[in-house]
């Protein structure tokens, strides 16, 4: 069997064993203009999957900021900074994943429905509070929720 054949497997191998030598040496193959020796089917995995893993950090954030949005609300009596901290290390979180790919500018959007019921599931969860009694549709806009300076008020003094 020749070098050329035994090749694949080699590459394959070290894909699975060692993510990190495995990118540094496509890098550097990339670098030499070894384009020959390049393993092509898992570097187009890989580079489709950077979009995907910003995509679910985005709708990762969205679902823990709503959930806390949510806590603010139904629970004034319990509030407190971790929860003030979270609410802002979100919103700053999915503005720097945008920042860095403004391609995904309208991503929040398009899931915001589903991560608002997300954040239901997770401040009953996190409170105890029966899910029904937080409200089907956002109380608050996408826009409000990304807004570094809201923060939503008490249902019951919401007009």
């Amino acid at each position: 069997m020749t070098k050329a054949a035994l090749k694949p497997k080699q590459v394959e191998s070290a894909y699975q064993t060692d993510l990190c030598a495995w990118a540094e040496e496509q890098a550097q193959l990339l670098r030499e203009r070894r384009f020959d020796e390049l393993d092509v089917t898992n570097l187009i995995d890989e580079v489709l999957s950077v979009g995907g893993s910003e995509r679910q950090q985005i709708e990762s954030r969205l679902d823990i900021l709503i959930g806390h949005l949510l806590k603010w609300m139904y629970q004034p009596g319990n509030r407190n900074s971790h929860w003030v901290g979270t609410i802002l290390e979100q919103r700053k979180r999915i503005a720097r994943v945008i920042k860095g790919s403004p391609s995904l500018k309208r991503y929040p959007a398009v899931v915001f429905e589903e991560c608002y019921l997300a954040g239901r599931l997770l401040a009953a969860k996190e409170t105890g509070i029966d899910l029904m009694l937080f409200p089907e549709q956002p109380p608050f806009s996408l826009e409000q929720a990304l807004d570094p300076d809201y923060m939503p008020r008490e249902p019951s003094s919401l007009a």
